[in-house]
């Protein structure tokens, strides 16, 4: 059983319900929305009404619209002629061409060589907003509105864009240190999320597996080991960036030094990318 956090003698099962600090009664403090620590009680909690409410996750739909509307560029530049990748017919244009290197065969690198021979490193970002099909983007998008709008709303708008991003760029080296296919889609952004929130539900002493979460990673991780030409790494790789991610932020905002877990995420990103480039096969000559 965990301990108080100021009284480490004393067993409680009580967690504050705004830091999710474990309390013991002479700490804990009643307040309208539960049991809280002395020093979240000292802090006055803002009334939000339903409305402001459902509007908080504007990151979350931001990025839904950013990846419909590359989505629906990617069919008008794609037309039916050319090589066929993915069951997907295409040609080259100018969409196309911007965010997926085509190689001598006409067929689209989303995140491959020449990420490293032309040192295009911007398609370890760009990789993450480009999808195959209705499909594809259809289950991408529901599972970013589910997660998005349960976590954007707990973490704010900027730790919930951080840990995004941060786990985008762990599943693009996920993905090129697991495999030489060609990758592409917000699936390891959105396996970030999962982790995020298995790491938010623990801190409030909350079930994973009765939350669903649980039982939605063990899924959608069997369906990746189990379908051919899902990329795992990027998967597993986004999984554990966004938990890892979502730790930092958690422990940066128990120590009241949030900005430390923004800096955290900084540095996981960064080192995602330079392993990105290091299992890219980059060559010594410098920036293009």
């Amino acid at each position: 059983m965990a301990t108080c956090y100021r009284h480490p003698t004393r067993e409680t099962g009580v967690a504050c319900s705004s830091c999710g600090r474990p309390i013991c009664p002479d700490c804990m403090t009643t307040t309208p929305v539960g049991m809280r620590c002395p020093e979240c009680a000292k802090q006055r909690t803002r009334v939000m009404r339903m409305r402001s409410a459902a509007a908080r996750p504007r990151v979350t739909f931001a990025l839904i619209g950013l990846n419909v509307l590359v989505f629906l560029a990617e069919q008008g530049q794609f037309t039916l002629s050319g090589s066929t990748v993915h069951g997907k017919v295409v040609e080259e244009g100018i969409l196309a061409r911007q965010l997926v290197q085509y190689n001598t065969q006409g067929f689209p690198v989303a995140l491959r060589v020449p990420i490293a021979d032309e040192h295009q490193y911007w398609r370890l970002l760009t990789s993450g907003f480009l999808h195959e099909n209705l499909l594809h983007i259809g289950f991408n998008m529901y599972l970013l509105y589910l997660l998005g709008t349960m976590l954007e709303p707990a973490l704010g708008s900027v730790k919930f864009a951080a840990i995004y991003f941060t786990a985008l760029l762990a599943g693009s080296f996920g993905a090129l240190f697991a495999t030489a296919a060609p990758t592409l889609g917000a699936s390891g952004a959105v396996f970030g999320l999962m982790g995020a929130a298995v790491i938010e539900l623990r801190a409030r002493r909350m079930s994973v597996m009765e939350s669903g979460i649980g039982l939605l990673i063990i899924i959608n991780l069997a369906y990746s080991f189990a379908v051919p030409g899902i990329s795992v790494g990027a998967h597993v790789g986004g999984l554990i960036g966004g938990a890892l991610a979502a730790l930092a932020i958690r422990v940066a905002d128990e120590r009241r030094v949030p900005w430390l877990g923004l800096a955290a995420c900084v540095l996981i990103s960064a080192a995602a990318v330079a392993g990105s480039i290091a299992v890219s096969g980059v060559s010594g000559s410098g920036l293009a």
